[in-house]
């Protein structure tokens, strides 16, 4: 796409969201009660269409951040009015209806639907606004204790569906926070604010590597439009990635779900954490959708979604642009699905790192489908570490657009992330059976494709198929290939030196 019709294409985009807007802020309450907040402002029926984030020019944060204003002040106008409004039906009939796997061979929709009974709210859900639990929300005091005393009414109140609510207009000065369960309500967490993390890295001397955890809950959803802000500055700034002398410490992540079943967690705005943004640690059926996640594009450690341990989890319409993967997945995880990504700045998405430190690590049934990156320092990556042992396989990536990308296809079996060259290992992760499929754009390298895998364990069926990369000139790229054995290559460039 030339730049002129990438204008086009993006005054058209904000027309037609900023339209759709105008119409959500006029249609009466009722009509938004089967709706959540940013439903409808991106597109599900146009894989890989959405337009990329441009942290040079800085214009998706802003833009983004006027449209969930827009969303969260209709809500909160609605939840003035009536408290009991939105959990009232509040479920994205969109999650239901006409749901599109994006992989032939399974079938979710009887889990969702299953999902959805579960949730639907009615009447009789009991709102906690924070509030009235003593919080303040005015960036000064500690807000604390407030939230966990609304955590445990709700938890422990037997009445099947509660809500904590976070009000708009006001940011909530946390401290490390863990939301524990399992709880005797189906429970969710509205934010129509802003959540700041606490600055004060004393705070955090219990535990460096965690800010707010939830943990052991079932049926459990994060939405509402608002704004989690870790606070990331002090953090990058003592990073040894940033200052050499310093050692290497843990910073903590901003959300971590661990040990969550039928997790739901959306329309929500993640920024500058003081390490990883969103993790998913041992979670079984999550749907993560319309999430933002931005920070600066030298932050250090700030990857947006983490996938680790993680069985059927399904990633869909989000934004994210930080100073390290757009998306990780590391060992454990199984049927993984990404569609309509939208990468940059960052490290692209990766599958990995896997085997560090000599370890057993597993990653299977994963498809991106539908992705756009830009500027980012990879685009689609699997590495691991010399040494290690396991396996990565059956892995698509398909319908991807890329430009000005580095290393737009990596596979590296010989990952080393120190500064001294890493020690030769017989013992690798075994790479097998992934699949590239219309990947097309341009790299900011001369190397588009790259296979640098195992002699031991040499990558094994790997498949490219409508491959079309060229060099952010419009030069040809080249392909480097070593101990790598393809079933299948059809209309593919750069074609690797021995095909």
């Amino acid at each position: 796409m030339g730049p002129h019709r990438m204008q086009y294409f993006l005054i058209f985009f904000i027309t037609i969201l900023s339209s759709l807007i105008i119409s959500a802020c006029c249609t009466s309450c009722s009509l938004h009660e089967e709706h959540d907040d940013l439903n409808g402002y991106f597109d599900d029926d146009h894989e890989g269409m959405i337009t990329g984030y441009n942290d040079s020019a800085g214009v998706y944060p802003t833009f983004l951040d006027s449209l969930y204003a827009s969303a969260v002040d209709h809500h909160q106008v609605c939840y003035e009015k009536d408290p009991s409004y939105e959990f009232r039906n509040f479920i994205d009939e969109d999650d239901h209806e006409g749901y599109e796997d994006h992989d032939d061979d399974d079938d979710d929709d009887d889990d969702d639907d299953d999902f959805e009974k579960i949730v639907r709210f009615g009447d009789s859900t009991q709102v906690f606004n924070v509030d009235d639990f003593g919080a303040k929300g005015d960036d000064q005091n500690d807000d604390s204790e407030a939230f966990k005393k609304a955590w445990d009414k709700a938890c422990s109140s037997r009445k099947g569906a509660t809500a904590i609510v976070v009000p708009k207009n006001k940011k909530y000065l946390l401290k490390p926070l863990k939301f524990s369960g399992p709880c005797k309500s189906i429970i969710s967490l509205r934010v129509y604010g802003t959540i700041e993390a606490s600055t004060q890295i004393s705070d955090y001397s219990k535990d460096t590597s965690h800010w707010l955890v939830f943990q052991d809950l079932n049926n459990f959803t994060v939405t509402g439009g608002g704004t989690i802000n870790g606070n990331g500055e002090i953090w990058w700034k003592n990073s040894c990635k940033i200052d050499k002398s310093r050692p290497c410490t843990h910073a903590p992540t901003a959300m971590t779900f661990y040990q969550c079943n039928s997790l739901k967690v959306r329309n929500i705005h993640v920024k500058n954490a003081q390490q990883m943004h969103v993790s998913f640690q041992k979670c079984i059926n999550v749907q993560a959708r319309n999430i933002v996640v931005t920070a600066p594009g030298k932050s250090p450690n700030t990857d947006g979604i983490h996938v680790t341990a993680t069985q059927d989890i399904r990633i869909r319409n989000t934004v994210i642009g930080t100073g390290d993967d757009c998306i990780s997945i590391v060992s454990g995880s199984k049927k993984v699905r990404a569609w309509n990504i939208t990468c940059g700045p960052g490290h692209g998405i990766s599958i990995g790192s896997l085997g560090a430190g000599k370890s057993e690590a597993h990653v299977s049934d994963v498809v991106v489908d539908g992705a756009s990156l830009w500027r980012t320092t990879n685009g689609l990556r699997v590495k691991t570490y010399q040494g290690g042992y396991g396996s990565a396989s059956n892995i698509i990536f398909r319908n991807v657009g890329m430009k000005n990308v580095e290393n737009p296809i990596i596979v590296d079996q010989n990952y080393c992330d120190q500064a001294k060259p890493c020690k030769k290992e017989d013992a690798a992760v075994q790479v097998s059976d992934v699949l590239y499929n219309n990947i097309r754009g341009t790299s900011e390298s001369d190397v588009a494709v790259k296979f640098d895998c195992s002699e031991s364990h040499p990558c094994r069926n790997m498949q490219l198929q409508n491959v079309y990369l060229v060099k952010q000139t419009g030069a040809a790229a080249k392909a480097f290939c070593k101990n790598v054995k393809f079933i299948k290559i059809g209309n593919v460039s750069p074609l690797c030196p021995s095909n």
